[in-house]
């Protein structure tokens, strides 16, 4: 395979979605007028954290009902984002009788949306962005929506996403799914939201929720939270449990927060961590921080030694001009900087992950779907001649050559696949992140996450030029975007990434660089650039 397509590729993995032409949106959602007026919207209660909302004293009721009457006014009409495919019938029941009751936890009457490939045991649609998935809804809840409930939290919805989370073709639309059309950017409509988990940061970059949750394999909470401007994190591997997920890579796969502040990321994750005990994937390591807020310091960048990559340097001229900045606000913050640090070896993790993907995405979701009955389809055989029968919804822009290619794969028992599995992770951890922490002493390492977003192509598909997710993805590493600046109206962001298992003081880092570099600031929903 031609290496730059799967430089493509593996940055943008893990996510879903389901249904062109059906009216995913529930019905009992109160209909009221478009309102565009970017100033009068930027004051919404959902443009608040979690800290003041609680000051502000909102029901839950309150923040709930806002949040599905901005969902009808930016989603289904006024800038057509197509970030939420379907919002809770059950919603507002929840939040009544949350508001009657005692806290539940930290997000006690906190609405919260869901990415659709993530079970929830209720009336809503798991669909993986595919048709082949619409029918009888899972059976229960996915243990991370477990955990959501048990904090108090509102399950509001499930977000579009790239279907089968961008690992469908090598000719992809980031944000694009049968099921829920195209998401678009909301700083700039025209451009592409990234993916996979492109409806969970819409939604949080547009005001229409406080917090999302997404998943990533390589890239898909990264890219789409950086490219709209939010804060995203890809926890270390396995601190989150994936039982209940639709799958793509036992090996790499993990749900995250997006959020607008890193405080808000922290609470999630925070929440979502208390589900590791999974039956599926069991921790392999032990946790050093269990409390993820605990180094939220504006000073905790003090004395810090961050190694900065060059590896993606020199590739898009105003990304590197708002990296310098970054870096600026960094050493402001009393870090020290250990300059011109590569990724020696990264080339050589690209092909070899590919492999573990596609053995790791044919053997998982054969296993998730037994789990699921009432669909129309129980394999990945199965997933293939659905998509052949209605090729017109499915593939009206690209096609399917991987999950062609991932089915004509063996078991993981294939030499093959132990031999990939072990390379790509030496390369990306032992000889790769790991190796550069340890040789200059340094508590991370800082990038460029991505450049500004490019135009939405139905005809070509992405026109994805570089990201700094896969060492961290491969390796198990966490790794956190934050904002950084704007080009264009469109959002640039940075990537921290960590030591294995010590995700509460990666946040803290970001916490410190948030603190000082103040970039956040909410979409205009411009049409194009040029407005």
């Amino acid at each position: 395979m031609n290496i730059k397509h799967v430089c493509q590729l593996l940055f943008l993995t893990a996510g879903v979605s389901a249904c062109s032409g059906l009216d995913t949106f529930n019905n009992n959602r109160h209909n009221t007028s478009p309102d565009t007026n970017i100033e009068t919207r930027s004051f919404n209660a959902t443009y608040l954290s979690v800290a003041e909302i609680r000051q502000q004293g909102l029901t839950s009721v309150d923040l709930t009902q806002q949040s599905i009457d901005l969902i009808n006014q930016l989603d289904r009409s006024g800038p057509s984002l197509n970030s939420v495919v379907e919002i809770n019938p059950e919603a507002l029941t929840i939040a009544r009788n949350l508001d009657q009751g005692p806290s539940k936890g930290p997000l006690h009457g906190i609405p919260v949306l869901l990415k659709d490939n993530i079970d929830t045991g209720d009336k809503m649609q798991t669909t993986a962005g595919s048709l082949a998935l619409v029918g009888q809804p899972a059976t229960n809840d996915a243990l991370i929506v477990q955990q959501l409930r048990s904090a108090g939290a509102v399950i509001l919805g499930k977000t579009n996403l790239s279907e089968w989370a961008n690992f469908r073709s090598r000719k992809f639309i980031s944000g694009w799914s049968a099921r829920g059309g195209q998401t678009k950017n909301p700083h700039v409509l025209d451009r592409s939201p990234c993916g996979s988990s492109s409806g969970s940061a819409v939604a949080v970059a547009a005001g229409l929720v406080t917090l999302a949750v997404g998943t990533e394999t390589d890239g898909s909470i990264l890219c789409p939270s950086a490219m709209n401007g939010i804060v995203g994190i890809k926890p270390s591997r396995g601190l989150v449990s994936q039982h209940g997920i639709v799958p793509l890579s036992h090996s790499q796969d993990t749900a995250g927060p997006m959020a607008r502040t890193v405080t808000d990321a922290a609470m999630l994750l925070q929440v979502l961590a208390s589900s590791s005990a999974d039956s599926i994937r069991p921790q392999t390591t032990q946790k050093q921080d269990s409390n993820y807020s605990v180094h939220l310091n504006s000073q905790f960048l003090r004395g810090k030694r961050i190694g900065v990559l060059v590896d993606r340097r020199g590739l898009h001229p105003a990304t590197d001009e708002l990296f310098l900045q970054a870096l600026e606000s960094f050493t402001a913050a009393g870090a020290e900087l250990v300059q011109d640090l590569k990724l020696a070896q990264l080339s050589e993790v690209y092909a070899p992950e590919y492999q573990v993907l596609l053995y790791d995405f044919k053997h998982d979701i054969n296993n998730y779907l037994k789990s699921r009955a009432g669909i129309a389809v129980g394999n990945l055989a199965e997933i293939i001649a659905f998509n052949e029968t209605h090729a017109t919804q499915e593939m009206p822009y690209f096609g399917q050559d991987i999950l062609i290619e991932a089915q004509q794969k063996g078991g993981l028992n294939t030499p093959e696949y132990s031999q990939a599995l072990e390379k790509s992770r030496y390369y990306a951890g032992a000889a790769g992140i790991e190796a550069l922490l340890e040789e200059h002493q340094l508590d991370a390492l800082v990038a460029p996450a991505y450049p500004p977003a490019y135009l939405i192509d139905p005809v070509f598909g992405d026109n994805f030029m570089f990201g700094n997710s896969t060492a961290a993805a491969v390796a198990g590493n966490p790794s956190i975007t934050v904002p950084a600046g704007f080009d264009h109206n469109l959002p640039v962001g940075i990537v921290l990434i960590g030591h294995h298992q010590q995700d509460a003081k990666l946040i803290g880092m970001a916490y410190a660089f948030e603190q000082q570099h103040q970039a956040w600031r909410p979409p205009k929903f411009l049409p194009s650039v040029s407005n």
